[in-house]
């Protein structure tokens, strides 16, 4: 049985709730008005998108890896929490304008860091062919070298770009706090 669901069914023993009632009177509609705030998890959790009980419970390092609610979406993406606008948004108090400019960056990283993967592979391919034949294919690890240097380089622009389009963007309360998500690790960039 899954954590989440565990504590769930503890809490909704605790205040003598009766969900197969529930259950059963919504099953003719394919379980959907249950599992969208009848009962489950998402009656105790503020909603069907987490919060409550289940706050700080889940993957991830920080927990929280439930839903989309309550601010505590950390742990699993390019900027090292699982949803960086809405969790900067958050964090930062951002104006509708600031998250609308950080969004277009957080979309350009996010498209620099799938052509990083893409290059990957190929590096990973070309010292693979470089392996494969009776002799070491010297040309072909050279290229797959030269590929996993430059993708890199290319990260490092990209990540350098955003890190300035960001701090344009930002008022200087909102770069300190911003400063100190990345410093103690709560971020990641």
């Amino acid at each position: 049985m899954h954590s989440a669901f565990h504590s769930w069914w503890k809490h909704a023993r605790r205040r003598g709730h009766d969900c197969s009632a529930e259950a059963s009177e919504h099953a003719e509609h394919d379980g959907a008005a249950w599992r969208m705030g009848g009962c489950g998890p998402g009656r105790f959790a503020g909603g069907p998108f987490g919060g409550g009980p289940f706050r700080g419970h889940g993957p991830g390092p920080f927990g929280g890896g439930g839903g989309g609610g309550g601010g505590d979406d950390l742990g699993g993406g390019p900027f090292g929490v699982r949803r960086p606008l809405r969790f900067l948004a958050h964090k930062l108090d951002l104006t509708e304008a600031q998250v609308s400019e950080l969004a277009r960056v957080l979309g350009d990283l996010k498209t620099e860091r799938a052509q990083a993967q893409v290059d990957q592979r190929r590096t990973i391919s070309a010292l693979s062919d470089a392996l494969e034949g009776e002799s070491f294919d010297e040309a072909r690890a050279k290229e797959g070298g030269d590929l996993r240097v430059e993708s890199a380089a290319k990260l490092r622009d990209a990540v350098l770009t955003a890190l300035r389009r960001i701090h344009a963007t930002l008022e200087p309360d909102q770069r300190r706090r911003l400063a100190h998500l990345v410093r103690t690790g709560v971020i990641s960039i």
